[in-house]
């Protein structure tokens, strides 16, 4: 880690840390996106994240994305037995057969909603009127009410492993939810671009 690098403000928890997770904060974390093919990566990215470490993920996302053909929907949402035991026996993704069953499901509800709504991007941010929520200070919950009601809505329409937290999580990553610290030079920049 460079001198440069930790002389910049940032969150607390991208301080001090692996040259991949502070650029994954200074480049990604709380920049709104806008466009399907990310926001259904992420998605699939965060259903993998519950119950394990946000770095493993990152660390693994070049891997997911080779065999989950380019994190498409389209292609996710036929897959049967065959693929599925090919994705448990690759050892460079997270093996977990209810995950990887989940990210099909996932995969064919995006694809209704995106029938529905024209986009999964206008459902995802219909949620705050396609409005940026910032952080205020204080400490960053992990779930809120806004996450509450979207899990809520991703399950009723067949989503898996997209609880309040890993959606409050989604948010976050998504920009929907801009939790930067107002010390953090993300959270500047944010409201310079506002």
């Amino acid at each position: 880690m460079s001198k440069e690098a930790t002389k910049v403000k940032r969150c607390k928890w991208a301080q001090n840390v692996c040259d991949l997770y502070r650029d994954y904060h200074d480049n990604q974390w709380g920049i709104p996106v806008y466009d399907d093919p990310t926001l259904f990566e992420m998605l699939l990215l965060e259903s993998f994240h519950t119950g394990l470490s946000w770095l493993l993920i990152l660390r693994k996302r070049e891997n997911f994305r080779k065999a989950f053909d380019e994190f498409d929907p389209e292609k996710i949402a036929l897959y049967g037995e065959e693929k599925i035991e090919e994705l448990m026996g690759n050892e460079k993704i997270v093996r977990n057969r209810k995950k990887i069953e989940g990210a099909i499901a996932n995969a064919k509800a995006v694809l209704k909603i995106k029938k529905e709504f024209g986009s999964f991007s206008q459902y995802i941010w219909g949620f705050t009127n396609h409005k940026i929520i910032k952080h205020t200070g204080g400490e960053v919950p992990t779930k809120t009410p806004l996450s509450d009601s979207i899990a809520k809505d991703m399950k009723q329409r067949g989503m898996k492993f997209l609880g309040s937290i890993t959606v409050y999580s989604y948010l976050q990553a998504v920009g929907i939810v801009n939790d930067h610290e107002k010390e953090c030079f993300c959270y500047i920049d944010m409201e310079e671009k506002n």
